[in-house]
């Protein structure tokens, strides 16, 4: 069968008329390939895209962990802008749109590997795609040198730890006292494991290890710089993918804010905008992990030259603060998780607040909440894409909203 890609859907896959999906492929292809269902397997190139390119990494073809390495730079990013077009459209809306800022290759300092011990010694990587087949991955293009260079510690950490049956899941973390480890699906802990687990952290540099949920061994703080302070982050707590991703966010909500008084940060984290923000404003963060507010609440402790910066543990989902909470604040940040956070929009919308700078990561739930604020009498500014999944389907973006005066 010969298809012509018409357009890529929200996985990356090419659709053809039917539909029929078509992995790898871009739209204005001619493929060629065996129907089976609605997907064309074996598919073959026949007619190439201008926007087709040489993968840059050799990992690419059997690896799950990058859709779009095939497409130009140039056409990634028109199609995450055209994603969250899309989504705004849907719900009846337009922006501006700001120039996208692209994190580069070897740039991820986070990431999830799964990993299982074998006959021979450790397999560690990402799924194929569609499949639970792991992939090793020596020469990942995504990944910071500073987590391959950490392979030989995680292959140890799974040979001892893991078994032939069951997959591992490593969570790992670039931080300044080398890299941070979250192991699951570990064997239960005894006390000579523990012991052996304690001695890999230490020959191979890791600062921390967390197994199974238990924080088990510490050789060096995972500390993380923010703005000036330096912040010990739970283990699994959430970060930024990339630094320079992180910065583009940053910098965006700055602009978005201009010079403020007094800030409100919802679903603050860790404190990625609320401390840099602190530096020139009074800041409230709010965030649900009390494990986190605790890292935040320390990291202000121990950092000096600080605007006032309250920090409480609230659930934003069940417990909003309400329009009286907010009629205090000059402007208000906010980054929800991909669920996006409608009573939080729902009650920003009922506020007086001037300036909302937000962040997302889903831009379907982004533009369900952008309508709301819209309705409840903001107008959307601009809308800017961060592109800190490099070579992924995942779009995140940072937006300005303004109430008229």
């Amino acid at each position: 069968m010969i298809v012509t890609i018409e357009r890529l859907g929200h996985h990356g896959d090419g659709i053809a008329e039917g539909p029929v999906f078509v992995a790898g492929t871009l739209p204005g292809e001619t493929v060629e390939g065996m129907l089976d269902g609605d997907r064309l397997t074996n598919p073959k190139i026949v007619t190439p895209s201008t926007d087709r390119v040489k993968p840059p990494c050799r990992h690419a073809r059997a690896c799950g962990g990058c859709q779009l390495q095939h497409a130009s730079d140039s056409f990634v990013a028109r199609w995450k802008q055209q994603v969250v077009e899309t989504a705004l459209a849907a719900q009846g809306l337009t922006a501006p749109f700001l120039p996208l800022q692209t994190s580069p290759p070897n740039s991820r300092r986070r990431a999830t590997l799964s990993a299982r011990r074998t006959k021979s010694g450790a397999l560690i990587g990402f799924h194929a795609r569609g499949s639970d087949t792991i992939v090793e991955i020596p020469d990942c293009q995504l990944l910071h040198p500073a987590l391959i260079a950490a392979f030989p510690g995680l292959q140890a950490l799974v040979i001892l730890g893991g078994s032939r049956t069951a997959e591992l899941s490593l969570q790992i973390t670039t931080t300044r006292g080398g890299v941070d480890v979250v192991v699951t699906g570990g064997k239960p802990l005894d006390g000579a494991l523990q012991l052996e687990l304690a001695r890999t952290i230490e020959a191979h540099g890791f600062s921390r290890l967390t197994w199974n949920g238990e924080a088990i061994a510490l050789r060096d703080r995972p500390a993380q710089t923010i703005g000036t302070a330096t912040v010990i982050p739970p283990p699994g707590a959430f970060l930024q993918a990339t630094p320079q991703g992180e910065a583009a966010l940053l910098a965006a909500v700055k602009t978005a804010l201009g010079p403020q008084k007094r800030v409100v940060d919802l679903f603050c984290g860790i404190g990625t905008f609320a401390l840099p923000l602190a530096e020139a404003a009074e800041v409230h963060a709010v965030e649900g992990d009390r494990a986190m507010t605790d890292a935040l609440e320390a990291a202000v402790r121990h950092t000096q030259n600080l605007r006032r910066l309250t920090v409480e543990a609230r659930d934003l989902f069940r417990r909003p603060l309400d329009a009286e909470d907010l009629k205090s604040f000059t402007a208000a940040v906010i980054d929800p998780p991909r669920a996006g956070a409608e009573a939080q929009i729902a009650a920003l919308a009922e506020s007086k607040i001037p300036v909302i700078a937000a962040v997302s990561c889903n831009p379907v739930t982004f533009a369900r909440d952008a309508k709301t604020l819209l309705a409840g009498g903001y107008q959307l500014d601009w809308v800017q894409v961060i592109d800190q999944f490099r070579w992924s389907t995942h779009v995140e973006l940072a937006a300005r909203f303004s109430r008229p005066a």
